[in-house]
Parts: structure tokens; C-alpha cells; sequence
């Protein structure tokens, strides 16, 4: 995509539908005239009386208690420097998005119009009534110092400055596990730190709470080392001053242990890399371009421990790894600020946290085997689900026992549930999919490349690293809608139906002729359907042109998965093909079979499909616990439609004990584990939270799944085809723009799962 294009994305994506990334929604009824007058007058004058008794009473009755303000005045954008108020809004929603979908917390993003100090502070201070703590984001050193000094000492409500602190909290937690792996004390490395803003004042600071001496540390800004004979230095820079005279970079970085970069790109040469003592510590945090290329430092020292702050590379030093949870532990005993013990609290959980046994679901977002603590992994994932019931107590702890908390958690098991409650889904799987995608991208044919939203979801899996598109279709309309959408990348194009693919026409024609001959097709029929771009989109998986194939944005779905059907064996053992959709609900992520081809399943049937859900699933990382539900509960029909789930279920409790699967069972009670508990105590499923649902035909399970994505916005990601033999997906008629980029990266993550099956039979 064209710089143009890129810019002409971005606007869109922030004015529409509805301009900006953040709203405001109610959390209680509002549908009757009663619920209006509890909501407003008269009701609403009871809790501002009982809140005048006690004020703190506010957390009771208000939303406060789980509100944070993300306050700037513009200052310091980004990299975009001093923009003003308004030019630096966007980022501080973004900010706001980032609260809510990490931590559940909401925000209300103020942008005050003033540098000076005192104005700022003051106008803070005005408002604070209104929120539980105080995120200050964007405001430039060193007037962000005096900021955050005298917030924190004057409110008595968490307040950070995330710009300072952030990185600090987090490169610090890498720090520890960095020097564990190359067998060094905090208390004997030499630090060289290449910036002096107050993100990098901020972490040595830290570091040398966790042990790093700070005479052992050299400061570089942008003119040269810091010394004390430099009048132009603040009050923070001269704590980090030396004496005499400056001396360069290259100088500085003989016999160092440790490079710590927030500063500019590509400033770290090879050869003072080469300088280092063994087993040198590099933290190359400048984004978009780190200090020294993450590739070029490998290669120039085996020994190198690496970080960065980008995604793409090992240890990503990431801000959100740290500001949303420490929010979280510090808004949930209302700690009266933030302080340095509940900074180390976090540094020390995360630092923890990256020697524990990863998660299923991780190692899957990031395609590995298995992430273990080592050189490529001092530091945890942010898409880790561990980090919310790991930092937050953490950090809420230390506020109890530091004596600035005022509500004192004393449960932390159900405090621990809550905040895994918390978490939801929030499309975090959606991420989950386009990163595990990205690690290992696949070719991937379009087959209805020349229409104009398939051909946005082609750009966008090409652009984002998820897949090569293939498209087919018309190449002059290709080419045109191309143009208009500013997709100027090298991608194959072909059409099926032209001159210069006969060769391969007939190839193709001749092979599904060999394979069908005795079932009705001839050389000449097999010639006309090659002309039919599925036809010759499933040869094209078939003959390893191409890893997968999306296809039925313009034709129902009977239509195009029949040429699937005919032209792709079932997968190794599969003798039945079903499909799953995968919906992004508030309790996390459920599966709900078969939502597509199998009409009025056998009781034989649905136990595969329950088999086949339950491989899915776990493709995921997501291990299923499942309901095949029913309008009876355990026996309370005996119609034949009840009848066959419990017969697949008796068949699936002996024939597949590890499953935790049960039925006949109704939704409702399938859903609520409270009343599945009360009721069927006996029950597999009792105590458990049910996230996959096996239906007992396609009416029910089909129109569950829509009804559910259109009346409650239910993200949905399918139908997901099970028991193919190669990774061919299809799409729901008229499927959005968004939902083809997931189909396409499932189809993708289908692909890497199928290469790796076979490589193991090898």
C-alpha cells in the first residue's frame, strides 16, 4: 500500500462509522419509565445523600472506582512532538481502547490546552473527583517530572505517568531475567544508556532499584555523554552525570555489559557490539527502527540477548504488558497512588512469569512448539491471558501491605477469578489468529479476486504479513479496482477462463477426469468446469500451487462448497466434513457445530462432529469443554431428536473419557454453571464454563449462530470446514471485509497445521 493509501485508511478507520475509537454505554436498564426514574430524578437523589454521609461511598454507587482519566496536553505525541491538544485526541483514545480491552477499565480521555505547569496541575487536580486514577500520557520532559510529583503527592488517587514508568516497569522485568540467563549481577555490569529523556531517566532509575550501581551507568543524549561540566542539563539528567570529559559512544561501549537504546535508530554499530563482554545484554527499544538491527546483532554476536520494541522480533518490550494491570491491582483496593513498591511488585511479576510453563494458547498465537525461558524469551507475551491475574494481584498487594490501599482485597482466589472474568474476549482471539498466521504466511487463492471487497480483505491479509493472495478473476478488473484501492503490490493474478491458461486448464482437467471417470464425468465435462474459477481454485490446492483457498463471498453456500466436495478428499481418517463457527462472545471465545453442512445429523454423526469441534478448538489453544444441546434436559424427552444426543454422548463418555462433554442438555442451563450446578450436580459439565456447543441439526445451530452475530454484534469467525483434506474455507455470502482477513487467516493456520501433521508422518 502507497503512503497515500496507507493515510487514506487511517482517516477512514477513525471517522467511521462513528468518528473516534471510544463511547460511552450504559450499564443499567433503561427501557421503562421506572428504570428512568431510579436512573434520574427522583432515584438518583438516594445515592448522592448517601454519598454526602461518606464520600467514600462514591465507589459504591458510581463508576469511579473503575475510571481512569488519560490526561495530555499534546506536548509530546508519539514521535510527532508538540502537535496540541486536539492533534494528540486520537492517540489518547487509543490509549483509552488499550485500558479496556487489556484490563476492562474504562477511560475518559481529557486533553487540556495550557504548557504551563502550574495551569496543568491545577486543572487536574479540578477534575479528579471524577475519576479512580490518573493515567498522564504525551507530555514532554521536563515538565512531565514536575507533573507527576506534585499529582502524586497532592491526590490522593493512583496517578503515572505511563511514558516514564512504562518501559521502565518492563525493561526491568527483562533486565533481571536477562542477567539471570548470561550469569551477571545487577551490582558489577557496566550499563550504557543511549537517551536522556524521561523515559530513559525513568528506567535507570529502576534499574538501579533492582541492583545496577549507579556509578556503573554512562548516559548519552543526542549531544553526548552527560557530564557535570554541562551546563544545558536538567535537575533529573545531572543525577546521571559523570565527571570529566565526554567521551563518544564507541568509546563508552568497550567492556560494557549491558546497551540500553531510547533513542534513534541504527546508532549502535556492529563493532562496538563486538566491544561488549561476553554475553552482551542489548535492549534496542527506538521504534519503528531499534538501535541496531535486531538480524545484524545476531549475527555479529551468538552470544547477544536481545530485545526490542517491536512485535516482529523476540522479547518485545511492550507498555502493554504493564499500564493496564497495574491499573487494575491499584483501582481494585483503591490504592492512594502508585508508588515504588507497587512498581517493583509488577517488575517482579513479570519477571516471574516469563520462567513459568506457557500457556497452550500462547505458544499457538506465536507458532511455537513451546516458548520456554531463554534468550529469545525473558520477557512475557502481551497476548499472555496470565498477565491479569498475575500482575494485578501483585501490584495490589503491595499497596495493601505498603498501607495506601483502602479496600484490602482478602479473598485473592475469587479476586483471581474476577479478573479472569474480566478478560472476556474483546477480540483478543481475533489477534491471537492473525499473529500465529503471520509467523508462518501461506499462499492463499481468492478465487473471486475481482470483487472489490474481497480484493480490501486480499490487501489487508498481503499487507498485514498474514498470507500471499492469489487472486482470481478478471485481470483488467483486478488491475482497476487495484488501482482505485491503492494495492500496488506484486501479487499473482490469473484468470481461469483465459488463453494463456489453457496448458494448465487441461492439466488440471485430466487430473479430475482421472479421479471421477467412473463417476460420471467426462474429459469434456471436466475441460468446461476447469473454465469455473472453484473448480480450478480447489485443483490449484490439489496440485500444491497454492496452500488454501476463500471462497463464496458471491454465491450461497451449497453453490461453492460442491465443487469442494467433488474435487478434495476428506482428511486422513475423516469420514465425515462439518463446520464450526467460532464466536467472539463477552465470556470468550465459543464453538458452535455444525453450523453449515450436515442437515439432520445421526447420533453416529454428531459424535464426530463433537470430535472434530473439539480437534478444532484446541488448534486455538482453547481447550473444550462441551454441551450437545437440546430442548431436554438428561432424559426429560424421550423424542428421538433427544434421544440421539444422548446416545452420542454415552458413546463419547466411553469411547473419549478425556473429554469433558455432556448432554442432552438446554442452552440456558448449559451456559449458567450456577444453574447447571443446582440442577445436575452429576453432571460432566457442572462447575465448568461450556465454551463449544454441539447442535442437534443445522437448523438450530445455523440460526443460533446468526442471530447471535447480528442482534448482540457477535464477532463470528467461520464456517470453519472439518475433515477436508486441505485447508478450503468458505465464506458466508456477503461476508464482510473483516470476517474474509479471519477466514483467510484460519485458512493460513489450517495450512501450517496440515504441513506440520505431515511432516511428522515423515
Amino acid at each position: 500500500m502507497n503512503k497515500e493509501s496507507k493515510r487514506r485508511e487511517a482517516l477512514l478507520y477513525h471517522a467511521k462509522p462513528t468518528p473516534g475509537k471510544i463511547q460511552v454505554v450504559p450499564t443499567k436498564r433503561y427501557a421503562t419509565q421506572r428504570d428512568l426514574s431510579l436512573a434520574y430524578s427522583p432515584g438518583v437523589a438516594e445515592p448522592c445523600l448517601e454519598i454526602e454521609k461518606d464520600v467514600e461511598n462514591v465507589y459504591k454507587y458510581t463508576a469511579k472506582g473503575n475510571l481512569v482519566a488519560v490526561i495530555s496536553n499534546g506536548t509530546a505525541v508519539l514521535g510527532l512532538g508538540d502537535i496540541g491538544p486536539e492533534a494528540g485526541k486520537p492517540v489518547m483514545e487509543g490509549k483509552g481502547l488499550l485500558f479496556k480491552i487489556f484490563a476492562d477499565i474504562d477511560v475518559f480521555d481529557i486533553e487540556v490546552d495550557t504548557k504551563n505547569v502550574e495551569e496543568f496541575i491545577q486543572t487536574v487536580k479540578n477534575i479528579a473527583p471524577t475519576f479512580g486514577g490518573i493515567n498522564l500520557e504525551d507530555i514532554k520532559a521536563p515538565e512531565s517530572f514536575e507533573i507527576e510529583r506534585r499529582l502524586v503527592e497532592e491526590l490522593n488517587i493512583p496517578v503515572m505517568h505511563d511514558d516514564q514508568h512504562g518501559t521502565a516497569i518492563i525493561s526491568a522485568a527483562g533486565l533481571i531475567n536477562a542477567l539471570e540467563i548470561a550469569e551477571k549481577k545487577p551490582e558489577e555490569v557496566k550499563m550504557v544508556i543511549s537517551g536522556a529523556g524521561s523515559a530513559a531517566l525513568a528506567c535507570a532509575d529502576l534499574y538501579i532499584a533492582v541492583g545496577v550501581k549507579r556509578e556503573n551507568i554512562l548516559m548519552f543524549n543526542s549531544k553526548g555523554l552527560l557530564t557535570k561540566n554541562n551546563p544545558s542539563l536538567t535537575e533529573m539528567q545531572l543525577k546521571f552525570a559523570v565527571e570529566g570529559d565526554a567521551v563518544p559512544l564507541a568509546e563508552a561501549m568497550k567492556g560494557s555489559d549491558v546497551f540500553i537504546g531510547l533513542s534513534s535508530g541504527n546508532i549502535l554499530l556492529p563493532e562496538m557490539l563486538l566491544s561488549m563482554n561476553e554475553n552482551p545484554i542489548v535492549f534496542a527499544m527506538a521504534n519503528p527502527n531499534p538501535e541496531i538491527d535486531y538480524n545484524l546483532a545476531v549475527e555479529t554476536r551468538k552470544d547477544v540477548i536481545m530485545a526490542t520494541g517491536r512485535s516482529d522480533f523476540p522479547n518485545q518490550i511492550n507498555n502493554v504488558l504493564g499500564f493496564p494491570y497495574i491499573f487494575r491491582g491499584a483501582l481494585d483496593v483503591r490504592a492512594t497512588k502508585i508508588n515504588e513498591a507497587m512498581k517493583m511488585a509488577a517488575v517482579h511479576a513479570l519477571a516471574a512469569l516469563a520462567k513459568e510453563s506457557v500457556p497452550e494458547q500462547v505458544n499457538v498465537a506465536y507458532g511455537a512448539t513451546k516458548l520456554g525461558f531463554g534468550r529469545e524469551y525473558i520477557i512475557p507475551k502481551p497476548f499472555d491471558p496470565r498477565l491479569i491475574n498475575t500482575v494485578s494481584p501483585a501490584v495490589a498487594k503491595a499497596a495493601i501491605e505498603s498501607g495506601i490501599a483502602k479496600n484490602p482485597i482478602t479473598d485473592w482466589d475469587k479476586y483471581e477469578e474476577e479478573l479472569l472474568e474480566r478478560l472476556g474476549n474483546d477480540n483478543k482471539m481475533v489477534r491471537l489468529i492473525s499473529n500465529r498466521a503471520k509467523m508462518d504466511p501461506k499462499r492463499i487463492v481468492f478465487s473471486e479476486g475481482d470483487h472489490l471487497d474481497v480484493l480490501k480483505a486480499a490487501q489487508i491479509v498481503y499487507e498485514e504479513g498474514i498470507g500471499f493472495p492469489i487472486l482470481l478473476g478478471s485481470r483488467d478488473i483486478i488491475k482497476e479496482l487495484m488501482k482505485e484501492l491503492g494495492f500496488d503490490a506484486e501479487v499473482e493474478i490469473i484468470d481461469p477462463k483465459s488463453k494463456s491458461e489453457i496448458e494448465r486448464r487441461d492439466r488440471y482437467a485430466t487430473a479430475y477426469w482421472q479421479s471421477r471417470k467412473r463417476r460420471g464425468i467426462s474429459l469434456l465435462d471436466a475441460q468446461r468446469l476447469m473454465r469455473e474459477r472453484n473448480y480450478f481454485a480447489a485443483m490449484m490446492v490439489n496440485t500444491g500451487e497454492a496452500d488454501g483457498l476463500v471462497t463464496g463471498y458471491s454465491r450461497s453456500y451449497s453453490t461453492v462448497v460442491k465443487p469442494m466436495l467433488q474435487l478434495i478428499d476428506k482428511a486422513q481418517g475423516a469420514s465425515l466434513v462439518a463446520t464450526a463457527n467460532m464466536m467472539m462472545t463477552s465470556r470468550g471465545p465459543m464453538f458452535l457445530s455444525d453450523t453449515a453442512i450436515n442437515i439432520n445429523p445421526s447420533s453416529e454423526e454428531l459424535v464426530k462432529i463433537a470430535v472434530m469441534t473439539a480437534k478444532t478448538a484446541r488448534m486455538f489453544g482453547v481447550e473444550p469443554v462441551i454441551a450437545m444441546v437440546s430442548y431436554s434436559n438428561f432424559g426429560s424427552s424421550t423424542h428421538e431428536n433427544a434421544s440421539k444426543i444422548r446416545d452420542a454422548v454415552a458413546y463419547l463418555h466411553e469411547n473419549h473419557p478425556d473429554l469433558i462433554v455432556d448432554g442432552d442438555i438446554q442452552a440456558d442451563f448449559a451456559l449458567n454453571p450456577e444453574m447447571l450446578t443446582e440442577k445436575f450436580p452429576f453432571s460432566k459439565l457442572a462447575g465448568k464454563k461450556v465454551n463449544t456447543l454441539i447442535f442437534p441439526n443445522l437448523d438450530s445451530a445455523n440460526i443460533t449462530y446468526k442471530l447471535m452475530k447480528e442482534l448482540y454484534k457477535t464477532g463470528s469467525i467461520g464456517p470453519i470446514m472439518m475433515g477436508m483434506g486441505k485447508p478450503v474455507h468458505i465464506f458466508q455470502l456477503g461476508a464482510s471485509v473483516e470476517e474474509m482477513v479471519n477466514m483467510a487467516a484460519i485458512t493460513v493456520i489450517d495450512a501450517q497445521e496440515k504441513e506440520n501433521r505431515e511432516k511428522k508422518l515423515k
